[in-house]
């Protein structure tokens, strides 16, 4: 549990800051879904260290809000005596400062580190927003890790499938039909796309931290520091003009006078508005590389087979040594735990030709841990796994042409009753969509509902997203495609890439989840349907077969065959007796 005099700390600095409040929340200056050390504030702050979230700290309490995937981990991680634990959707931040403050209050925030969606949010609540000039964890946070300075890499036209000056061009060309005279970057990975480069600022996260200003014509200004450009070629170098990465604001504010400048609205930083605003003139729109990078090409789809392939034959492998080593184990009283499965996890990985690093942090978790559906295993949450409950396991991999994602919940005996009752109604609401046919340019949230229905049946729900969108060898959720029940505007089209991924999650008993990452083709003229791109069995010996239906059945039968024909060939040999177990068809041995 955190203690907390880091939240004494920041009083004293807003008491002589003459504050009332600060807003702390979980970001970087680029809304980076996972943080480098050194922008983990929230973290320093509260001792919660999920991927959202945010803190309210006022001189006579702190509030800390976080979306359903951490309100049992916020518990586990905080001082509940010292702060209050609230929903980031249902309960939000604007809502409770309009129901909770004074007029005038003094709110003290990061321009860098807000949105301009959310200061607009904020602003309509009684509370004067106050933009600061220097950051309190500059001088409260003693030991603060450095700043990231991860080395950038090429990205090969050979996996890229497109040169860099062409996707300029492209992006150009919309400047152009909305007569805006820049394109303002702030999305690592839409620089990262744009420029054919990936980086190592962030483990798991291969894009650079930095910023860009693309000109009509085409031409781009990086703001990325020198000391990560060593393995550049001069040839990558050259065709950019670079400049600091702290340069990016003032830049803004020298050149865009009378200029038209597009913005991404959800995006970007209020900071920029705040330099643009006085001189120039803002074109909100979503940043278009946003979707141009989410329509996959040839190239780049074929990379996301072949590398699903190889991260297929490391889970076959594992789950092969796992079947031998779970009984084993247990027997002899020394029962494999959740940080010895993702360490041998991650061996077979490293393995495969093209590997480079996760893709994230394996979520590795056994019984009730896995009602967490975002937890990660330490020495101190560490819990056996055995033959009465499930373990659950999402994990994927960075491979030189593409990037995998995929989550299986196993169990190696007979879980009670009700938690195979749950486990078969995931599977169903998984079978449900992933075997759907739907009308090209469908939006995401109009498809929620087909994986959720065996759930609401029983009255249960789940408290996350269906699927996202995973990047070409860039971040693991890549906007703006979502399958979840929030409006998701866009529309789903071939080419595009997606997980899908129901589960159930009961607190201090289980969790279950079952993931594939699909593709989207075309089945018939205007319709769509999802391919697998995962290659890995599914477990059934949790399933109550009877109620699955032939189709659903005939489904498993044929995945499984192909996984079996795909991979069988790329297997160790000792892995491949259980691969053809694990794939027999239903009517087999069930």
């Amino acid at each position: 549990m955190h203690t907390t005099s880091s939240l004494a700390a920041l009083r004293q600095w807003l008491e002589a800051n003459h504050l009332d409040g600060m807003i702390v929340p979980r970001a970087d200056a680029w809304q980076s879904e996972y943080c480098a050390p050194y922008d983990e504030k929230l973290a320093w702050l509260t001792g919660f260290d999920g991927s959202a979230g945010l803190a309210l700290v006022l001189k006579d309490k702190a509030l800390l809000f976080v979306d359903g995937r951490y309100q049992v981990q916020a518990r586990v991680q905080v001082n509940l005596d010292d702060v209050e634990i609230h929903h980031l959707h249902n309960e939000p931040l604007a809502q409770w400062l309009s129901q909770n403050v004074k007029e005038g209050t003094r709110i003290g925030f990061e321009a860098l580190l807000m949105t301009n969606a959310d200061f607009q949010q904020l602003s309509a609540t009684p509370c004067e927003l106050v933009p600061l000039n220097t950051s309190p964890f500059d001088t409260l946070w003693a030991g603060r890790p450095a700043a990231p300075a991860g080395l950038i890499r090429e990205m090969p036209v050979e996996v890229s499938g497109e040169s860099s000056a062409d996707k300029r061009q492209r992006v150009a060309k919309i400047l152009a039909e909305n007569n805006a005279d820049y394109l303002a970057i702030t999305l690592p990975d839409n620089i990262a796309w744009l420029l054919n480069v990936r980086g190592s600022d962030i483990p798991t996260s291969p894009v650079p931290l930095s910023f860009a200003l693309l000109n009509r014509d085409g031409a781009v200004e990086w703001f990325v520091n020198d000391n990560k450009l060593s393995k550049l070629s001069d040839t990558v170098k050259e065709a950019f003009t670079i400049s600091p990465q702290d340069a990016f604001i003032g830049r803004c504010q020298q050149i865009l006078q009378g200029k038209r400048v597009m913005v991404d609205a959800d995006s970007a930083p209020v900071a920029l508005r705040f330099a643009i605003e006085p001189q120039g003139e803002i074109v909100w729109q979503t940043d278009p590389i946003t979707l141009m990078k989410a329509g996959k090409n040839s190239t780049e789809l074929a990379g996301y087979r072949e590398c699903h392939h190889q991260d297929g034959a490391a889970w076959v492998n594992f789950l092969a040594w796992l079947s031998r080593e779970v009984p084993q184990r247990v027997a002899a009283g020394k029962p494999l735990t959740e940080l010895d499965v993702q360490a041998q996890q991650l061996a077979f990985r490293e393995r495969q030709p093209g590997f480079i690093e996760q893709s994230f942090a394996t979520i590795s978790a056994s019984s009730s841990n896995a009602a967490m559906c975002h937890y990660h295993s330490s020495e101190v949450s560490n819990k056996p796994i055995g033959h009465d409950h499930f373990y659950l396991n999402d994990s994927g991999g960075q491979y030189h042409n593409g990037t995998t994602d995929a989550t299986r919940t196993l169990a190696w005996g007979k879980v009670e009753p009700q938690q195979r009752l749950h486990y078969t109604a995931v599977l169903k609401g998984f079978l449900s969509l992933i075997t759907l046919q739907f009308p090209s340019g469908t939006q995401g949230h109009q498809l929620d509902a087909f994986a959720r229905r065996p759930l609401w049946e029983l009255g249960l729900d789940y408290d996350h997203g269906t699927g996202h969108g995973v990047g070409h060898q860039l971040l693991i959720h890549e906007n703006p495609h979502r399958l979840a029940k929030k409006v998701n505007p866009w529309p789903l089209v071939a080419g595009n890439i997606m997980t899908i991924e129901p589960g159930y999650y009961l607190a201090d008993s289980h969790g279950i989840r079952i993931e594939n990452q699909v593709e989207i083709v075309e089945s018939r003229p205007g319709f769509c349907k999802f391919a697998s791109l995962t290659l890995i069995p599914i477990d059934l010996s949790q399933v109550e077969l009877h109620l699955l239906n032939d189709q659903e059945k005939q489904w498993l039968d044929d995945y499984h065959q192909q996984v079996r024909d795909v991979l069988s060939p790329l297997v160790d040999s000792d892995a491949r007796p259980w691969l053809f177990e694990a794939t027999a068809p239903i009517r087999v041995n069930r």
